[in-house]
């Protein structure tokens, strides 16, 4: 695990060097939410969008879930999906920013702790009886759409796909039990999906 620790010390300086950077020359910031993440996922999540030229925009966006889900008679757990993530995107605006359509440069980072949950289009089939420890990352591209609502608020929508590397621990059950494998995967898919409510700072 030395590996990914480096990369996500590498990862956050990362963000914090461009969140610096385009922050002195911000003509516009919008902080925002992702109704649907939130909803689907329950995830508490938050983003904040810089404008840095008139067609140039910096997105950069988080989630953390810590919470345990539902529970047995026993007042156990079965399900599990504690996780955290971040995801820094570049966006070009075919009008203006913040205005209409875009198309974003995004990578994204995590770490996952996540048990007794069927995944969409079969990822780690596995994680209906066992549970998955690890991190994922990646780069994606995206398109999205930027409704104006009235001059502080909008709603934004948007969907992505790209390339994902997963590390992972495999364990026997969702709370305890013995490590049962580990390894590696590469994989296509979704990498973002929103509908956010938009708040705009001028």
């Amino acid at each position: 695990m030395d590996r990914y620790k480096k990369i996500k010390v590498c990862t956050l300086f990362f963000v914090l060097f461009l969140t610096k950077s385009f922050l002195v020359n911000a003509q516009d910031i919008a902080i925002k939410t992702n109704l649907l993440y939130g909803g689907v996922m329950q995830t508490p999540n938050v983003g904040v969008e810089w404008g840095i030229s008139p067609k140039l925009t910096l997105d950069l966006w988080g989630a953390y879930n810590p919470f345990p889900l539902s529970q047995n008679g026993h007042g156990v757990s079965n399900r599990k999906m504690k996780h955290w993530l971040v995801q820094p995107e570049l966006r070009y605006w075919l009008c203006e920013s913040f205005n209409g359509h875009f198309f974003g440069l995004h990578a994204h980072y995590a770490d996952y702790n996540v048990g007794g949950m069927k995944l969409p289009l079969g990822l780690f089939k596995g994680i209906r009886s066992s549970r998955y420890e690890g991190d994922f990352l990646g780069l994606g591209v995206s398109y999205g759409y930027h409704f104006i609502l009235s001059p502080r608020w909008s709603i934004e929508t948007s969907l992505g796909v790209g390339f994902l590397h997963s590390g992972y621990e495999r364990y026997r059950c969702l709370h305890c039990g013995e490590q049962t494998g580990g390894g590696h995967k590469n994989f296509m898919a979704p990498t973002r999906a929103t509908v956010s409510l938009v708040y705009l700072i001028n």
